[in-house]
């Protein structure tokens, strides 16, 4: 696979893993130090990430990350995409569009993301039944 594709595979891995909520998984998808700067919060350290990311996502989610497009420079790369999450509340489900920025290394076993930022919502609707 070429580093785009695995770059591309990446992000969606990180959406599948927040919608699975699998603590392991994302020890495999984050750099130790990695840096999430997100609506939760500010998470510095894989652990810390993991911990914020289940914090904020207590109901079932869905992750779109969609319109990747990936800048390389050697062993780092930047990847830029839409980001559209469906929370599935019981008051009716809740739709958040967003952009994705975030920022991978690549490490002996693959690429692995260093850094998400993740905006101000770009529209947002609230119990959309």
């Amino acid at each position: 696979m070429n580093d785009r594709a695995e770059l591309s595979a990446l992000a969606s891995r990180l959406g599948l893993w927040l919608d699975e909520g699998a603590p392991e998984t994302g020890l495999a998808l984050f750099t130790d130090d990695a840096e999430a700067r997100t609506l939760g919060g500010v998470a510095k350290g894989v652990k810390a990430l993991i911990a914020q990311a289940q914090k904020n996502h207590k109901v079932p989610t869905q992750h779109f990350i969609t319109n990747k497009l990936i800048e390389l420079d050697g062993d780092r790369a930047v990847i830029q995409a839409n980001l559209l999450v469906v929370f599935a509340n019981e008051e009716g489900p809740r739709l958040l569009g967003e952009r994705y920025e975030l920022s991978a290394v690549r490490a002996d076993d693959g690429w692995r993301i260093s850094r998400v930022q993740v905006g101000r919502p770009v529209w947002e609707i609230a119990n959309a039944a």
